[in-house]
């Protein structure tokens, strides 16, 4: 008691040693702690609120969701919404398809993206402002504007006419994931543009002294890439994969376009979960059509078996990522 009343003299005599100064900034301190505390509080709880809602209604059965005294708690717990999304979903045969496709894109818009955005920031070519143009409108152009060409082109997919010359006539590509790997080589694949960016920036940020060291050393160009480049860009290349493969994940764009309708990805199933469920109720006679609550629950319930693989990756890889971020840091 006895040391506090001293700090708090001694404070009341340094206030009045700085003319209030040190009042005032430790004022300011305070008030700056408090309005950090309530800006990361609302942030924090614009994001979880909504995830935190859809765990609710998941475990909730039909007649709470029409219960006004119910906010968060259910008062009939149950695990039927995720065994009837599950079943809705063809979950388990969609997670190996999804997760295979999204695997695939990652490693081959990572390959390219990689390749091009070194060659943007350490090489000169003809034109090169030009092409990052090109990249720029990549970024820039919403998929949806060329969503008739890319259908016409891997639905009459021709090089230079030599397929209609063996076979007589063009290759239809749409219906398998051909035009997925075609696509991220191109660098055309989902946000190939802004990896490439991203991948750019990073190796302009690298000293030319390293590279310049490994010629002296007697590297090549491409053992010089291999050997120093790369490792130096595993924070980035990680962060790029982990993008790849979240935005694949909930694609479904690319998926209606080049997939077929009965195909099991979990975007696509995810978004026709309310008509599957009225089919579902309508064959065991339960109903003709959903409510909207019911269908609305499916479809949170649907929504977090989605995510969930999401984020034990996110966990899985966060180590993974923290770790090369710290070993760039010392090596530069």
């Amino acid at each position: 008691m006895n040391n506090k009343k001293n700090k708090f003299k001694t404070f009341i005599e340094r206030n009045k040693k700085s003319n209030g100064y040190l009042l005032r900034k430790v004022s300011f301190n305070v008030f700056y702690k408090i309005i950090r505390a309530v800006l990361l509080f609302g942030l924090c709880f614009m994001i979880l609120q909504p995830l935190l809602n859809k765990v609710s209604l998941s475990f909730m059965e039909e007649q709470d969701l029409y219960d006004s005294t119910i906010v968060a708690i259910p008062r009939h717990f149950t695990l039927d919404n995720y065994k009837i999304a599950g079943y809705l979903m063809k979950y388990w045969q969609s997670l190996l398809n999804t997760g295979l496709i999204s695997l695939m894109v990652s490693v081959l818009q990572i390959i390219s993206c990689v390749l091009v955005g070194y060659g943007f920031a350490r090489y000169k070519f003809p034109l090169k402002g030009l092409w990052f143009g090109a990249v720029i409108l990549v970024i820039l152009v919403p998929p949806s504007t060329i969503q008739s060409s890319l259908y016409l082109n891997f639905a009459y997919f021709d090089i230079f006419g030599i397929f209609s010359l063996i076979t007589g006539k063009p290759l239809n590509l749409l219906g398998t994931i051909t035009p997925y790997a075609l696509m991220c080589l191109g660098c055309m694949g989902l946000k190939s543009g802004l990896y490439i960016y991203m991948i750019r920036q990073f190796f302009r940020g690298i000293p030319k002294e390293l590279e310049e060291a490994a010629y002296v050393d007697g590297c090549g160009k491409v053992a010089t890439f291999v050997r120093i480049m790369l490792p130096d860009a595993k924070p980035i290349i990680t962060s790029c994969f982990l993008f790849a493969f979240v935005w694949q994940w909930t694609d479904s764009f690319y998926s209606n376009l080049f997939l077929k309708s009965d195909f099991a990805i979990l975007s696509t199933k995810l978004a026709n979960i309310a008509g599957a469920l009225d089919s579902y109720l309508d064959v065991r006679g339960i109903a003709k059509k959903a409510t909207t609550a019911y269908s609305q629950g499916m479809i949170a319930t649907g929504t977090l078996m989605v995510i969930i693989p999401l984020i034990f990756i996110y966990l899985f890889a966060q180590k993974g990522f923290v770790e090369s971020l710290s070993q760039s840091g010392i090596k530069m």
